[in-house]
């Protein structure tokens, strides 16, 4: 039998409201389903494993936190070659939908990178700025190359050019979340990618 515990009086502290999720544009119907999703990052996992064969260390997957942890984890399960993890935690975004154009580092590799292949991992890239800082920032340790997969490209908010060496998707101008995304840290274990209308 289960004893039910009785709780002292505690003192209450108010209770805030939950954050209300912004509307999803088209009521539910995703901009990029899972399906697809899934086809394209497998095909993307095959032409990086074609494109890095023979090397003789593994290929350094670095990823970009937090929005591109669930792509990097489909992506390196979708490769044919060794490789490994590294992490960078940067952002230009807050809880806004457009980026601030000041980009906060809170983590950066921890791995020895000279002489090494480096993957960037990112989820999208939009003004160009903060993958082109962490892109200089890499650059430093004097790896053998440096090339980025991001999973979704919105050219319309390009500040600066961006070399995307594979793409998954490329999109319009709008704010998305799903599938690693997220909006004011919400909604990134949706398995598709929604507009915010």
């Amino acid at each position: 039998m289960t004893e039910v515990l009785a709780h002292p009086a505690i003192a209450t502290t108010p209770v805030l409201a939950p954050r209300e999720p912004p509307p999803i544009q088209g009521a539910g119907a995703p901009m990029i389903s899972a399906r697809k999703i899934a086809r394209r990052v497998h095909k993307l996992g095959q032409e990086i494993s074609e494109q890095y064969a023979g090397l003789d260390q593994p290929l350094v997957l670095v990823v970009i936190l937090k929005g591109a942890a669930v792509f990097a984890a489909d992506l390196l399960r979708s490769l044919s070659i060794p490789a490994e993890l590294e992490f960078v935690r940067a952002s230009s975004y807050g809880s806004s939908t457009s980026s601030t154009g000041k980009v906060k580092f809170a983590h950066m590799v921890d791995g020895p990178l000279t002489g090494r292949h480096l993957l960037l991992v990112e989820d999208i890239v939009d003004s160009g700025r903060t993958i082109n800082v962490i892109v200089r920032k890499l650059r430093s340790h004097r790896p053998a190359s440096v090339k980025l997969a991001a999973l979704l490209d919105r050219p319309a908010r390009r500040e600066e050019p961006v070399d995307i060496h594979f793409t998954g998707f490329v999109i319009p101008d709008r704010f998305v979340i799903g599938y690693g995304l997220d909006y004011a840290g919400l909604y990134r274990e949706l398995p598709a990618i929604y507009s915010l209308g």
